[in-house]
């Protein structure tokens, strides 16, 4: 078994640590505070005994797993690495630094990966002399038991690179899609809707939190409302993501932030983690209006927004048809592959609705891709 390094021992480098074990790679955890790989080794040795108490695993697993951790605040430790991930802080600067200390300790066959879920995997290859063996593999938390890896090369990084990178990850069993080097790549990208839809609807005053966040899980099947969901992933996460993939995308008014959730963040009202976000968790939890006609048209309404970035994530391959609906209904828990609901609804239906939105708006929000206007045009299915 090859060696597996992670850079930062935080929740998604000790998950991803905890994977590559569980695989039976020799790991090592490395961080430059003694009391995040504590923590680390603590919050590890809590999973694996839930895991042994549920007879996942048995003892000597449990053991076997944890002694192929080391736990290192030294960065040389790293050395004889078939692979190194980093999973730090989403600064910039501070990975590009990071990658040439990486660089100048493994050998020229090492593949160094960044876990990034926003930056510019080209930015973070440009700081190395040798770029080519530079990837993306972004996994999603908990890193353990999320299926989806999204594998992202950049226009630097080598087809060896990218096919040992997913042959490997495929090996953890993970599902495995490639995607291009775009802002937020296919899931963070393809979301926002779910979000920003969610929030515009309620800023019309058409529906409520709750309602809302009724019409998408009773009506579409969907796990977590938009509201509870943001309230989960905390507003200060959420808002930020939206804030990033809006400026990267040059300010295409499809991403752009609502004031609803900055004032949230502002106030520090960031969801369960501070027991108040859109709903305040030290009361019951108010009820949803039940009314079936409004609660179809809020789901139709966000999901014709999903579907129409999903079809234009097809329309400028960012990645596969196949592969954008595998990484929504396996990174975010989808009820559906987005391409494969437009087949299901009638593309003609997503691409009527958007289009009177955007002659009911005026705004370029609404503006349907040209994926859909072929789509319909030639009477084709995605599948």
């Amino acid at each position: 078994m090859i060696k597996v390094s992670v850079i930062g021992a935080g929740t998604m480098g000790s998950g991803i640590a905890q994977i590559a074990a569980t695989k039976g790679h020799e790991v090592c955890l490395y961080d430059s505070f003694n009391e995040s790989l504590e923590n680390s080794k603590n919050k590890l040795n809590k999973i694996l005994n839930r895991l042994v108490e549920k007879e996942r695993i048995n003892n000597e697993t449990k053991e076997q797993i944890i002694s192929r951790i080391k736990f290192s605040n030294n960065l040389e430790d790293i050395q004889k690495s078939s692979l190194v991930i980093e999973a730090i802080i989403e600064d910039l600067s501070i990975k590009q630094k990071l990658f040439q200390e990486i660089e100048s300790i493994v050998d020229k066959n090492c593949i160094i990966a960044t876990n990034t879920s926003s930056l510019s995997i080209a930015s973070i290859a440009g700081a190395c002399e040798k770029a080519d063996r530079v990837i993306g593999i972004h996994f999603f938390n908990p890193a353990p038991l999320m299926p989806l890896v999204e594998i992202i090369p950049s226009v630097q990084t080598s087809e060896e690179t990218n096919k040992k990178t997913k042959e490997l990850i495929d090996s953890w069993d993970k599902v495995t899609v490639i995607v291009k080097d775009t802002p937020g790549f296919i899931v963070n990208r393809v979301a926002r809707p779910f979000y920003g839809e969610a929030l515009r609807i309620y800023e019309e005053g058409i529906a409520d939190f709750a309602t809302i966040d009724w019409a998408m899980k009773d009506i579409g099947g969907f796990r977590m409302g938009p509201f509870e969901l943001m309230d989960y992933i905390g507003n200060d996460i959420n808002y930020t993501v939206t804030e990033t993939v809006f400026t990267a995308f040059y300010y295409d008014p499809r991403y752009k932030p609502s004031f609803t959730q900055k004032r949230m963040k502002e106030a520090g009202y960031l969801g369960r983690k501070t027991g108040i976000g859109f709903y305040d968790y030290s009361l019951e939890l108010p009820e949803p209006i039940k009314n079936y006609e409004l609660g179809e048209k809020i789901l139709f309404r966000i999901v014709s927004m999903l579907i129409n970035e999903a079809a234009d994530a097809v329309f400028l391959n960012i990645a596969t048809k196949k592969d954008i609906d595998l990484a929504m209904t396996n990174g975010v828990n989808y009820p559906k592959g987005l391409l494969a609901w437009a087949d299901e609804i009638g593309i003609n239906k997503i691409l009527s609705e958007l289009e009177d939105l955007y002659t009911k708006y005026g705004e370029d929000r609404y503006r349907p891709s040209p994926m859909l206007k072929i789509m319909v045009k030639e009477n084709k299915k995605f599948f």
